[in-house]
């Protein structure tokens, strides 16, 4: 499975680079005030949107990370590696059907990790919507921000959404053949009507959640659809979702909780659902 979507990225981003060639620009270190991007837009070291700010990508646009370079770079904590989008104002990628917007790196054969992701600081409003995300080490990475993502797909990340102490509402995503799926502590999330499968994660929780609902999803067929950290003692309820399972047992056997270790909580499934949320995932791709 992983193979076939593997390859079916491959090709999505190779048609992709072939017919986005006209048009491209690399776009400057420090944006401000009103933004658009549209046509095949190229990055290049960190770009900063600043906090007065407000980028809006245009839907059918492709955004293009390329190796830093000689550009100046901070790779610390909770920065990233490679290329990035740091965003402290406000940004809307909003595409459609017709129309995706795609955030991927230069190389479409290059792997997980290649580019640093869209680094979300303080973001009073971020919202993405028929986007495709390939390649990053966190597409998403969201720290105490305002955040919507929905009907989108995330292939080849070493994270693909991850986020702390973040108002986030994650509806209606594939998010499929990542090393982690969703990747959170603290936070205040709102995970609904999503797939989550085919990833060595499907959920990596590491801190004491709070304030969250996880319901109404698909996460089945990863490595481990979850994995607590030991910073998670309390129990983590994941209740009213489908695991790809109808034994309680078998379902428990994909989870790393107090049943492996005694000191974090227990992943509470029950009641589980028994067949895929007909509305989980995008509506568009399928």
């Amino acid at each position: 499975m992983k193979t076939i979507l593997f390859r079916l990225h491959i090709g999505i981003l190779l048609s992709l680079t072939l017919l986005g060639c006209a048009g491209s620009r690399f776009v400057p270190d420090e944006l401000s005030g009103d933004v658009t991007w549209s046509g095949v837009v190229h990055v290049r070291g960190d770009v900063i949107v600043d906090a007065s700010s407000r980028l809006l990508i245009e839907p059918g646009t492709e955004v293009v990370f390329h190796p830093p370079g000689e550009a100046a770079q901070n790779d610390n904590h909770p920065r990233f590696p490679g290329s990035e989008l740091i965003v402290q104002g406000e940004i809307i990628a909003e595409g459609n059907a017709a129309k995706p917007i795609v955030f991927r790196y230069a190389d479409p054969a290059a792997p997980a990790g290649s580019w640093g992701g869209i680094n979300l600081e303080s973001s009073r409003h971020a919202s993405f919507s028929y986007c495709y995300f390939f390649q990053a080490d966190s597409a998403i990475h969201s720290q105490e921000s305002t955040v919507g993502v929905s009907q989108s797909i995330f292939r080849n990340n070493l994270v693909a959404i991850r986020f702390h102490s973040s108002r986030i509402v994650i509806e209606n995503n594939v998010i499929s053949g990542n090393g982690s799926g969703v990747r959170f502590h603290f936070g205040q999330p709102v995970i609904r009507n999503n797939r989550i499968v085919g990833n060595n994660k499907g959920f990596f929780i590491t801190s004491h959640p709070s304030d969250y609902l996880i319901v109404d999803n698909t996460i089945a067929d990863n490595d481990r659809n979850v994995v607590l950290g030991e910073e998670v003692p309390e129990d983590v309820v994941m209740t009213g979702n489908y695991w790809g399972e109808t034994d309680p047992e078998v379902i428990q056997e994909f989870f790393f909780d107090g049943q492996v270790e005694s000191y974090i909580g227990r992943v509470l499934v029950e009641p589980f659902l028994t067949d895929p949320p007909a509305k989980s995932g995008t509506s568009w791709n399928r």
